[in-house]
């Protein structure tokens, strides 16, 4: 991610769903941090849960269950206090349940049971981002490279 990258939360809210379903969430984690970083008091809790979310799909993808479990509940218990249609077309109820299943199933039944697509939230009501596209040159998932 370029260092002087910035977004208005619509469109961050937009390339963090766009790199999410390219399979790279650790690059989602960065755009939605740097909106929990910049946005308003009043929304630090939705930025910052949607970025352990994010960091919760990385773990997964990366083999770590009790890491991704810890922090896709850890990222949607921060959701809670928003209403189910969250602001920017952003899903909060769909991805708390989302979050929430796909934690207790990696709990349960652990990485193995748990398929690539299963790793892609929806993060917005709408289902598609906008015209905002992810850089490209980026490794899957992880670390650039």
């Amino acid at each position: 991610m370029p260092e002087d990258l910035r977004l208005g939360p619509a469109d961050a809210a937009a390339m963090a769903q766009d790199l999410i379903a390219a399979d790279r969430p650790f690059h989602a984690h960065e755009v939605l941090e740097m909106a929990w970083k910049a946005g308003p008091a009043a929304e630090r809790d939705l930025w910052q849960g949607l970025a352990e979310l994010a960091v919760g799909l990385t773990h997964a993808m990366r083999g770590n269950s009790a890491g991704a479990v810890a922090l896709l509940r850890r990222g949607a218990a921060a959701l809670a206090g928003y209403a189910a249609a969250g602001p920017y077309d952003i899903d909060v109820g769909g991805v708390r349940q989302a979050a929430g299943d796909l934690a207790e199933r990696i709990e349960r039944a652990g990485l193995a049971s748990v398929r690539q697509a299963d790793l892609r939230l929806r993060l917005l009501l709408t289902g598609t981002a906008r015209s905002t596209s992810p850089p490209s040159g980026q490794g899957r998932g992880g670390d650039p490279g």
